[in-house]
């Protein structure tokens, strides 16, 4: 596996910052909005993933807006936003320097809000739920992945940019938020109130199951990848081990993603060898992260997806999938292929710039396409209680597929 990780970000962002030359000495007529607004249009014009900048004349874009009498730093920002919309890319935003910190707090592991992962629609602008976190506010209050976000408080999201839909959810410990949410079963909106709490982000959730005669079953459930995923991974997989576990369920049903470093090591976990994902830069080079040494087990494995297992959970699915490693049991994935890094700028705030794409072993761009899994099984909306219950059709699916491979394991 290669070592030079570079810090790159799926919906959950780590900083990345690059120092560049700003502004020759013919530049120091500018005013100090100007050269905020020059420097995050040098940031995309020397990072952006599409060198065609969307088919426009990015350095006329430049041109015409440092023509703005821009006065205040929010008339910046307003026209920083402005550019970055020609480009047509969502995931490509500036971070106000409120927005900028709370992406920081969400990666220290806890947050304040109602404990919701979003993206937005391309199509309608509108909030789209990928998942609530496990024992937020937003999940006891029935929210559930694929949900729209209609309003905030009173007002329609496809107001907002992403950053400024999550920064309204958030807020002090007590507080309400009316959230106005259609659901797929549903014609009509309704309002929720929720109250806010701190919420602690528990990565991993592993329980030895004794599901039948043939042995235990490890199952574990990863619902984001942080700094903390991997070594916990490691850590319930060891100790499953030594209990006698017949094989895994690795469960990424609405995981929406969070550090690529952490998707390619945990891939790496259950690999011998083979690569991971490739990714692309805008000058077309192909790139490569690889599993090298021993895995940790060679169990049976079985990954299970759904519409909310999203970006950096779909390289790990990809990887297993291409190389023989696991059979995908659920429903198709979300479909994020685009990889993007986070720069900062001078005043404290920051842009997510898409810098690359990603591709599966197997050179599948999986973006706004999704991963088909192996076996497709259909389920109901179920209660967070009954996940890996009789219920839970797609979990039942997986117990009798290790059963079956330990079966035939043994009788070879």
């Amino acid at each position: 596996m290669k070592k030079r990780f570079f810090q790159i970000i799926f919906l959950l962002i780590l900083p990345t910052i690059l120092n560049w030359g700003l502004w020759t000495s013919s530049a120091t007529a500018l005013t100090e909005e100007q050269k905020l607004l020059g420097e995050a249009w040098r940031i995309v014009n020397l990072a952006y993933i599409d060198d065609s900048f969307n088919h426009q004349n990015w350095w006329f874009k430049r041109q015409k807006l440092m023509k703005k009498p821009l006065k205040t730093r929010e008339e910046t920002y307003n026209t920083i936003e402005e550019m970055l919309a020609s480009l047509e890319d969502p995931f490509t935003r500036l971070l106000k320097p409120q927005q900028y910190r709370n992406l920081q707090v969400d990666t220290s592991g806890e947050l304040i809000g109602v404990g919701l992962q979003i993206a937005l629609d391309s199509k309608t602008g509108e909030v789209i739920v990928i998942s609530p976190l496990e024992g937020s506010p937003a999940e006891t209050a029935g929210i559930q992945a694929g949900d729209r976000v209609i309003k905030i408080d009173g007002h329609p999201t496809t107001e907002f940019s992403l950053d400024e839909a999550a920064n309204r959810m958030r807020g002090t410990i007590g507080s309400s938020v009316v959230l106005t949410i259609l659901k797929k079963s549903r014609n009509q909106p309704q309002d929720i109130t929720i109250i806010r709490e701190q919420i602690e982000i528990n990565p991993v959730y592993a329980r030895l199951k004794s599901n039948s005669e043939a042995g235990p079953i490890g199952y574990i459930r990863l619902n984001q990848f942080n700094a903390n995923a991997t070594t916990e991974i490691s850590q319930a997989v060891e100790n499953f081990e030594e209990k006698g576990a017949i094989g895994y369920i690795l469960d990424l049903r609405n995981n929406p993603g969070g550090l690529l470093q952490a998707g390619i090591e945990i891939a790496s976990l259950w690999l011998e060898e083979g690569t991971i994902v490739y990714t692309v830069n805008r000058q077309r080079v192909l790139d490569s992260f690889s599993a090298e040494g021993s895995a940790i087990t060679n169990a049976p494995l079985v990954v299970l997806t759904n519409q909310g297992t999203a970006s950096a959970s779909e390289i790990l699915a990809g990887a297993l999938q291409d190389n023989s490693r696991a059979l995908l049991v659920g429903e198709k994935t979300f479909g994020k292929g685009l990889i993007q890094s986070l720069f900062d700028l001078s005043d404290g705030s920051g842009l997510a710039v898409t810098v690359a794409k990603y591709e599966t072993p197997n050179h599948k761009d999986i973006n706004k396409l999704g991963i088909v899994p192996d076996i497709l099984v259909k389920q109901e909306s179920i209660l967070p209680n009954q996940i890996t219950t009789e219920v839970d059709k797609q979990y039942q699916a997986a117990v009798e597929l290790i059963i079956s491979q330990f079966v035939l394991e043994k009788a070879a």
